[in-house]
């Protein structure tokens, strides 16, 4: 995941302050797009954006924290940094528990801001190297047959080959060589890997 190109999204309705924000992140060798209007944002909005948001809570038309909610319904893993006036602090804490990593009010300080991006941008990686393992997770998980997969839900469930061989009606040799092409398949020698490995993406499978 090292090779995606991360760029700091900007939108904000004054064009003054946009400019201001595109100068200072190039000037701190950041990659930037910036956008006049939420609408405009997520019209341009892609799965494959990488990297964060520095988005101005209050703006005509839709706002910051609309923004936030069509994103979450996308289930957009683009960290949110908000941008407030005084009387927007309750604001911004309430998009902080829909999920935004920071909010930073103005008057701001160009340090602190380029602070708050640089901790979102390493979250955007985190999130990005996590979800990249949970999808080559569930891609071995498809290659397993239908009884391997059930052999293989019965090994978590943790029960014993002889326990498995006599429910299934099958030679408790047959359990072991399904069992060890589970093994093969996914990767791992260890069955307290394989449980951590399964459950991990169990979120993912379950929303299917």
């Amino acid at each position: 995941m090292s090779d995606v190109r991360q760029t700091v999204y900007v939108v904000e309705d004054d064009e003054a302050v946009r400019d201001s924000l595109e100068l200072l992140l190039k000037s701190a060798q950041h990659p930037v797009k910036s956008y006049s209007t939420a609408n405009a944002f997520l019209d341009d909005y892609s799965d494959a954006m990488a990297g964060c948001m520095v988005l101005d809570i209050r703006m005509p038309g839709m706002d910051g924290m609309e923004l936030q909610k069509r994103l979450n319904d996308r289930n957009s893993l683009l960290p949110i940094i908000f941008v407030t006036g005084h009387g927007d602090v309750p604001m911004a804490v309430e998009a902080m528990k829909e999920g935004a990593v920071d909010f930073i009010q103005k008057p701001y300080h160009e340090e602190a801001l380029l602070e708050k991006i640089a901790a979102a941008l390493a979250t955007d990686r985190e999130q990005r190297e996590s979800l990249s393992q949970k999808q080559d997770i569930i891609r071995r998980i498809n290659t397993l047959t239908p009884r391997e997969t059930e052999i293989m839900d019965r090994m978590i469930a943790g029960q014993a080959n002889k326990v498995i061989a006599i429910e299934l009606d099958i030679s408790q040799r047959t359990v072991e060589i399904h069992r060890s092409r589970v093994m093969h398949k996914m990767g791992t020698h260890s069955l307290a890997h394989l449980v951590r490995m399964v459950l991990s993406v169990k979120d993912l499978i379950d929303g299917k």
